[in-house]
């Protein structure tokens, strides 16, 4: 049996579009929680309870909800080992991995602009 591939429509891969895919995935990766999360599991393969001691402030509804989308999404793998009680581990797949490497660029990025925009702010914040 052959399985074709779906026809692209050039609409979906447009991130200005509101109705997109590509303005789909877009939103759900440029949060703070899966930023983080793609940032910690880059380190290594982690259990459920270390992800989420290393993402501070996180609930555990948050953490799960963000880590069902990454998995939806081809980002994170989830695998339980079959025991007692059970065991999951996530970890980043490849594309997890090349989105990492954009989400360290973005951390190098804050750290370098920090003192710029805490000054900025303040002299926003002092003409109002």
């Amino acid at each position: 049996m052959v399985t074709k591939e779906p026809v692209r429509n050039p609409a979906d891969t447009d991130v200005t579009r509101a109705d997109s895919l590509a303005r789909e995935i877009f939103a759900g990766v440029a949060n703070k929680w899966t930023l983080l999360v793609i940032n910690i599991l880059g380190e290594r393969t982690l259990r459920f309870t270390e992800l989420r001691t290393e993402v501070g402030g996180i609930s555990h509804k948050m953490l799960t909800q963000t880590l069902r989308n990454l998995e939806r999404d081809g980002l994170v793998d989830r695998t339980v080992h079959p025991v007692v009680p059970p065991r999951v581990e996530y970890r980043l797949t490849e594309a997890g991995q090349a989105l990492r490497n954009t989400v360290n660029r973005m951390c190098e990025w804050t750290r370098t602009y920090l003192d710029h925009i805490e000054a900025a702010r303040r002299r926003f914040d002092s003409r109002l």
